[in-house]
């Protein structure tokens, strides 16, 4: 197993599948290649300052190193995403969640071309409006 180091990586594996913990978010993209899986820990500063940062990341590294390689998808990239929980959640609990986090069919984000209503600055050269906004002649 390998860590991932890249910000590049971090970004395609974010817009992959999904799984969501009360302590972590579990993201996944599968490779092409036939590289070793390899996994990456973050946690971003809306949850606290730097020491709980840290043992927040100490606390899913501990998990990934006791959850069997088994479980994991190979040639996949894993990213584990910190919340604020994975301080205070038990971690017996965190490890169960995790490995339930790698069985459960993951959610697609659909980050991919919209589907919905356009929001935002036309690039069609025409100006925004309600198709209904001009008189009748």
């Amino acid at each position: 197993m390998d860590r991932l180091r890249q910000r590049a990586d971090f970004l395609a594996v974010a817009n992959g599948a999904r799984v969501n913990s009360p302590a972590f978010v579990l993201q996944s993209r599968g490779r092409d290649d036939s590289g070793p899986i390899r996994i990456g820990l973050t946690v971003t500063k809306k949850n606290g300052n730097a020491p709980e940062r840290n043992r927040i990341r100490r606390r899913l590294r501990e998990l990934v190193k006791r959850l069997d390689p088994v479980s994991m998808q190979p040639h996949h990239d894993y990213v584990l995403v910190g919340r604020r929980d994975a301080l205070s959640r038990d971690f017996a609990t965190m490890l169960d969640d995790l490995r339930i986090a790698f069985t459960r069919p993951a959610r697609h984000t659909g980050r991919g071309p919209r589907t919905g209503p356009r929001t935002g600055p036309r690039t069609d050269g025409l100006k925004p409006g309600p198709a209904t906004s001009r008189k009748p002649d």
